[in-house]
């Protein structure tokens, strides 16, 4: 886990530990089995254990499916390689506040968890609201009213998602439109703004935001994916900035703890799989550890950038295997905690495309300062402290960091990288084969959802409940 934790000039510590990250990730609480998997030696010497359903991975998408499996009468199985449950999920407390070190926020315009929400009883607040919003300017950053930058940056985002209400006229049914797709789906967002007629200044004021989604650069991500997003929050860009306005009570992690709980699933932590094969209409999958498992039906609910991690047998078909040789999970996910201190109001920073710093959101305050989220681009090494402090200047002038803490989450073995976003191509490339079964072996995953795909858990649950359907009619 690279989460680390670094004071100003100071060597970075060692982050979270281990018991404190099982603690904020519930996975001692989530009402559940869960077992560590044994040495590889006495797993060999035993008969393969089956099931239901396999489920592999213990995130949004996983739970979902085990739930739903469990609501049919079935017993599922889910295989977790890490020693926590949440995949890019993952909710703790630091400086005396909730903290996410995933995935932050939700949006009222997301119908999937916000049932999920009123079914568990859990409520949700508001997010912090900046009193300014920090961004590039003609001799450097400008420090504007929110309601004037975001009247602005309305004007400008709409020009961006010119004619993205035709070719996504049905949001949730993405190739309803697929004729006009076929001339912007190979667009990225870098292509795109390549197309308008902007000033440097303005330039900075959109590519700040499309390199932050792209993971640095702007070639990365598809245009046809932010645009279904903003058409999905209602069409505009002050819509689609109420997706990052609400936080659940108790944590990110708290639906996925209460999905788990009621699925009573027997969760195998501590697993990762290694070899997932079918034959004579059975599956079966092998651990690291030498585990084997048996079940009419798995479910494969991890990042698809780590499919290739996986042996499948038989191989993975076309688009499954583009999707995970191109990768979805955006390259560079650098998500920081940080604690400033300085007589600033609480601001959104945001600075161009390059900038070692691509963003910065203000959170709660506390006793010393205020808490912010950063999310870094790849030219800053967050482990050296004293450029992480210039770079939060160059944003905030005047501010002190006291502490931070970085994850890296591309950096992360089960991950392989962080938030998803489509690559130019493929929306068409890829759906719909890749929401089909391959045999007995079925596919979940946000990054693989037809709506709220890639950095929302809205879109694990939508894509959790169709392979549960899937897995159903196996069994």
């Amino acid at each position: 886990m690279s989460f680390r934790r670094t004071q100003s000039g100071s060597p970075a510590g060692n982050g979270l530990g281990r018991r404190g990250l099982l603690k904020a990730a519930g996975a001692t609480a989530v009402g559940a089995t869960l077992l560590s998997a044994t040495t590889g030696t006495a797993r060999a010497a035993e008969a393969a254990e089956s099931a239901d359903v396999i489920i592999i991975g213990a995130g949004y998408a996983g739970g979902a499916v085990a739930r739903e499996l469990a609501l049919k009468g079935l017993k599922p199985l889910v295989l977790e390689a890490r020693d926590r449950i949440g995949g890019r999920v993952l909710s703790s407390t630091w400086a005396g506040a909730e903290v996410e070190v995933g995935a932050g926020w939700l949006g009222p315009q997301q119908p999937l968890i916000h049932k999920e929400l009123q079914r568990y009883g859990i409520s949700t607040y508001e997010d912090v609201a900046a009193e300014q919003m920090i961004l590039p300017g003609d001799q450097g950053f400008q420090a504007l009213n929110p309601s004037e930058a975001l009247g602005t940056l309305d004007q400008l985002w709409g020009e961006f998602y010119s004619g993205s209400a035709e070719y996504f006229e049905r949001p949730y049914d993405p190739l309803y439109r697929a004729d006009l797709l076929k001339s912007v789906d190979p667009l990225s967002l870098a292509d795109r703004l390549a197309q308008l007629s902007l000033s440097p200044t303005e330039k900075q004021w959109l590519n700040g935001e499309t390199a932050v989604y792209s993971g640095g650069s702007s070639k990365v991500g598809a245009l046809t994916g932010m645009a279904q997003w903003i058409q999905l929050s209602g069409g505009s860009y002050g819509t689609y900035t109420t997706t990052m306005s609400l936080r659940p009570k108790g944590g990110m992690i708290a639906v996925l703890q209460k999905m788990l709980a009621e699925a009573k699933a027997d969760i195998r932590l501590n697993s990762p799989v290694k070899k997932v094969t079918e034959s004579g209409g059975v599956v079966t999958v092998e651990t690291a550890s030498g585990a084997a498992f048996t079940a009419p039906a798995v479910v494969v609910a991890v990042p698809t950038n780590v499919w290739k991690n996986i042996t499948f047998s038989p191989g993975l078909p076309t688009a499954h295997k583009r999707a995970t040789t191109e990768g979805i999970g955006i390259p560079h996910a650098t998500k920081v905690w940080v604690h400033v201190q300085g007589n600033i109001p609480p601001s959104i920073a945001q600075a161009g495309e390059g900038s070692p710093i691509l963003m910065m959101v203000p959170q709660v305050k506390t006793e010393k300062g205020r808490l912010y989220v950063a999310f870094t681009g790849p030219s800053l090494d967050v482990g050296n402290a004293s450029a992480f402090q210039s770079a939060v200047r160059q944003l905030l002038p005047g501010s002190t960091v006291l502490e931070y803490r970085a994850m890296r989450w591309a950096n992360e073995q089960y991950t392989g990288g962080g938030w998803g976003l489509r690559r130019p191509g493929q929306l068409l490339g890829l759906f719909p084969a890749i929401e089909e079964p391959h045999g007995r072996i079925l596919f979940a995953g946000g990054d693989i959802a037809r709506g709220w795909h890639g950095a929302f858990i809205e879109g694990a649950i939508e894509s959790g409940f169709r392979a549960a359907g899937q897995a159903a009619e196996l069994v």
